[in-house]
C-alpha cells in the first residue's frame, strides 16, 4: 500500500473509531482510489449507511459483496446482505434488494420466498390509505422527531441549534447533541408563540431523545446518554450507551432526574412509552439474550419497585431492530421496525392486542410509511397524532396524521353468483372451486338451483373457477377490496350443439364474418389473410384489420415477455412469415390504475418489447414493425374513480396488432 493510501487510512481509521463517520469517509474515499481492502470498504459503507448516503453505501456494499477487493478471503459479514436490502430498498430497486435479504436469511438458516414478498411490498404500495398526513409547521432545517401532543402544547426532540452556536456537536452527525423542545400550538397544531429547550434540568448538554408523559403530566420519562457525575459514561466498546431515566414534578417544577433501577451498563434502553393505565413502560433495548438488534420490552411498574424487563416475544421482535413502542388507549402496539417485511428502512406497523396478547403486525402502508425511515408513531386522541420521517432524504421532520380508515385485517361479506352469460339467470348445480393467491382451495361445492353462495374473506386476491353441464368452464380474478357487501359475478357461456352438417372451413369464416364473396377478386389478399384459419385468425374492426390474438399478458408493473404469452407471438411470426408484404402496427394499452406518465410509459415500454420479440425472436425484419403505448387513454370501458371491475381493468389492459400494409 503506497504511503499516501496508508495515511489516508490511518486517519479514516481514527475519525471511524470516534463515531465521525462524514470525515472518516473522506479519508476512506481518497485510499481507496489507491488500493481497495475488505475492511476500508466495510467501514466506509458503514460510513455512508450511518449518514443515510444511501447510493454512495450501496456502490461501496456491492463492491463488498461481489469481492472486488484485493485480499483473497472473499467471504464478508452476513449483516452486510441486510444492510444492502435495506439500501436497495430504500433505493426503490425492491427485486434485487429482496436477493439478498434471502441470501440473509439462509445463511441464517431462514427461508424467504422473493416472488410471494414483492407481492407483499406492492400490496403495502397499493393498500387502500388509512390515513391523511400532512408535515407539521413547527419541523426545522435539523432534524425533528418524537412529537407528543400534552394540553396546548407540543413537545418534541430536535438537534436543531438554538443556543449553542458554540457548543459541543454530536460527532456522528456534525449537529448539536439532542435536546427536547416544546411548542404551545392551536386546534390546527400551527405553532402559537416561540419554540422553546425545556430547562437544563432535563436537557443536558449530551442526547436526550424519546420520552413520554404520565396522563397528569407530572412524571417524565426519557431515553438520554447514561451519565455519571455529569460526565457520560462509555461501556467497554467506548460507547455511551443510552438510558432511561425518570423525572417527577413538585410545586410545578421538576426534581432532578432518576435513572431507573433496571439500566445496565453495556446495553442501551430506549424510546420510553406509558401503557394507558401506566402501570407499564416499553422500551427498546439491545439487551442481551434478545432476538437480535433491538428488541421491544416491558416493565411492570409500582410505588415500591419495577420489575426485571419482560420481552415481547417473537411474533413481535426480530433479529433486526425494532424500535419507538406506543400502546393506545386500546392496548394496540404500534412500533417502528427493520426486520418485518416492509417499504425501505424503518416501516411503522401495529400489532392488535386480542385476548390481552399482541397479534402479528400488520405494516401501516403507504402514506405513513415509505422506503425510507418512519418511525416514532403515537396518537394523541381516537384518531389523530405524530409519526417521523426522513422522507427528504436529508433529516427527520415530524408529519401529523389522521386516520381515514381501518388499519387492523378485517373479513368481508363477498357473495358469488353463477350466471348465464345471456340469459342473466341462475345456472343450477354450478360446480364452484374458490382458491386464493396461492392457488389453495378455500371452498368448494357444487350449488343448487339458485347458484350463489357468500364468503367472509380477507382483502386479497383470489380466483373463482365455475363449470356446469353444458357450459364452458371459466375462471374469474376475484379481488377483495377493504369494504362490505361486495358480489361478484361469474358468467358461463352455453356449449353451442353440434353442427348438422359439415361446412367448408373458409366458407363458415365467410358467413361467419359475413364477408363479400367480391372481396376475392376485388381484393384477393385481404380475402386471404380474412380466410386463412392455419395461426393467429384476421378479423375487421371499423375497416380496419387485426390479428386476433390471446391476451399477451405481463407481470405487474413490468414489460418482460412471459413465457405463456412467448407462444401467442411465435404463432403471430410464423404468420407473418408467410406473408411477407404484411407492416404490422404494435399498439398496448393498461388500465387506468397508478398515473397517466407512469403508465403511458409502461405501455409504450410493453409495446416495444413485444417488437422486439417479434423482430429478434421472430425473425420478422423490424422495419416491417412500428409500435406505439397509449398508456390508459383510449379504455375499452371506461372506469371513472377506478370503480371497474378486474374483468374490465383486464379488457382496458391490452395488446392491438393492426395491419396496415399488405
Amino acid at each position: 500500500m503506497s504511503q499516501l493510501a496508508v495515511g489516508q487510512k490511518s486517519r479514516g481509521d481514527r475519525f471511524f473509531e470516534k463515531g465521525d463517520y462524514i470525515n472518516a469517509a473522506k479519508y476512506y474515499e481518497t485510499a481507496l482510489e489507491k488500493e481497495r481492502h475488505k475492511k476500508d470498504l466495510e467501514n466506509i459503507a458503514e460510513c455512508y449507511y450511518n449518514t443515510f448516503q444511501y447510493r454512495l453505501a450501496s456502490r461501496h456494499l456491492k463492491q463488498l459483496v461481489k469481492g472486488r477487493f484485493g485480499e483473497k478471503d472473499k467471504s464478508y459479514n452476513n449483516e452486510y446482505n441486510f444492510k444492502l436490502y435495506q439500501i436497495l430498498s430504500a433505493l426503490g430497486d425492491y427485486e434485487v434488494a429482496l436477493v439478498y435479504l434471502k441470501l440473509y436469511k439462509e445463511n441464517n438458516s431462514a427461508t424467504l420466498d422473493v416472488a410471494e414478498s414483492i407481492e407483499t411490498i406492492e400490496a403495502f404500495k397499493l393498500k387502500t390509505p388509512d390515513y391523511k398526513i400532512e408535515k407539521a409547521h413547527f419541523n426545522s432545517e435539523a432534524s425533528d422527531f418524537g412529537a407528543v401532543k400534552f394540553g396546548d402544547s407540543v413537545y418534541f426532540t430536535s438537534d436543531r441549534d438554538v443556543n449553542q452556536l458554540f457548543g459541543k456537536t454530536y460527532k456522528w452527525t456534525h449537529q448539536p447533541f439532542l435536546d427536547i423542545y416544546v411548542t404551545a400550538v392551536n386546534k390546527d397544531l400551527d405553532t402559537v408563540g416561540h419554540t422553546k429547550a425545556l430547562p437544563k434540568i432535563i436537557n443536558s448538554k449530551y442526547h436526550e431523545g424519546n420520552f413520554c408523559f404520565s396522563k397528569d403530566g407530572n412524571t417524565l420519562y426519557i431515553s438520554r446518554s447514561n451519565i455519571v457525575d455529569g460526565k457520560r459514561e462509555f461501556n467497554d466498546a467506548k460507547t455511551n450507551d443510552i438510558h432511561i431515566y425518570k423525572w417527577v414534578k413538585e410545586n410545578g417544577k421538576w426534581l432532578k432526574p432518576v435513572k431507573l433501577a433496571f439500566n445496565k451498563n453495556g446495553f442501551s434502553y430506549q424510546h420510553p412509552a406509558l401503557s394507558p393505565d401506566g402501570s407499564k413502560l416499553y422500551f427498546s433495548s439491545n439487551l442481551e439474550g434478545g432476538f437480535g438488534s433491538f428488541d421491544l420490552y416491558y416493565v411492570t411498574l409500582s410505588e415500591d419497585e419495577i420489575s426485571e424487563p419482560v420481552n415481547l416475544g417473537a411474533e413481535i421482535n426480530t433479529e433486526n431492530r425494532e424500535h419507538f413502542p406506543f400502546i393506545s388507549e386500546e392496548g394496540h402496539l404500534f412500533f417502528a421496525s427493520n426486520g418485518h417485511l416492509g417499504l425501505g428502512m424503518l416501516d411503522n406497523f401495529v400489532s392488535e392486542l386480542v385476548d390481552n396478547v399482541f397479534t402479528a403486525p400488520t405494516n401501516l402502508g403507504v402514506p405513513i410509511n415509505s422506503q425510507y425511515d418512519d418511525f416514532g408513531i403515537n396518537y394523541y386522541n381516537e384518531n389523530e397524532g405524530f409519526f417521523a420521517s426522513n422522507r427528504n432524504k436529508k433529516d427527520d421532520n415530524i408529519f401529523k396524521f389522521k386516520q381515514s380508515g381501518p388499519i387492523f385485517i378485517r373479513e368481508y361479506i363477498n357473495t358469488f353468483e353463477i350466471r348465464d352469460a345471456v340469459t342473466k339467470e341462475y345456472i343450477p348445480n354450478a360446480q364452484v372451486v374458490l382458491s386464493n393467491r396461492k392457488k389453495a382451495e378455500i371452498y368448494s361445492n357444487t350449488l343448487d338451483d339458485t347458484s350463489v353462495f357468500n364468503m367472509n374473506l380477507l382483502a386479497d386476491h383470489y380466483e373463482l373457477k365455475a363449470e356446469s353441464e353444458g357450459y364452458y368452464a371459466k375462471t374469474l380474478p376475484v379481488e377483495v377490496l377493504e369494504k362490505q357487501d361486495q358480489k361478484h359475478v361469474l358468467y358461463l357461456k352455453q356449449i353451442p350443439p353440434p353442427p348438422p352438417v359439415v361446412v367448408d372451413p373458409v366458407d363458415a369464416i365467410i358467413t361467419e364474418k359475413k364477408i363479400d364473396k367480391k372481396l376475392k377478386e376485388e381484393d384477393p389478399t385481404r380475402f386471404a389473410l380474412l380466410t386463412d384459419v392455419d395461426g393467429p385468425p384476421v378479423i375487421e374492426k371499423d375497416g380496419k384489420l387485426f390479428f386476433k390474438l390471446a391476451p399477451i399478458y405481463f407481470d405487474f408493473g413490468t414489460w418482460n415477455i412471459r413465457a405463456d404469452s412467448k407462444k401467442i407471438l411465435d404463432e403471430l411470426s410464423a404468420k407473418l412469415e408467410r406473408y411477407p408484404d404484411i407492416y404490422l402496427k404494435i399498439s398496448a394499452h393498461t388500465d387506468s390504475r397508478g398515473s397517466a406518465k407512469y403508465n403511458q410509459i409502461l405501455s409504450e415500454r410493453r409495446a416495444e418489447s413485444t417488437r422486439n420479440y417479434i423482430a429478434l425472436e421472430g425473425y420478422i425484419n423490424a422495419r416491417r414493425l412500428s409500435f406505439k403505448g397509449f398508456g390508459e387513454m383510449e379504455p375499452i370501458v371506461p372506469c371513472p374513480m377506478l370503480n371497474c371491475t378486474e374483468d374490465e381493468h383486464q379488457l382496458n389492459r391490452r395488446s392491438e396488432f393492426e395491419i396496415i400494409k399488405y
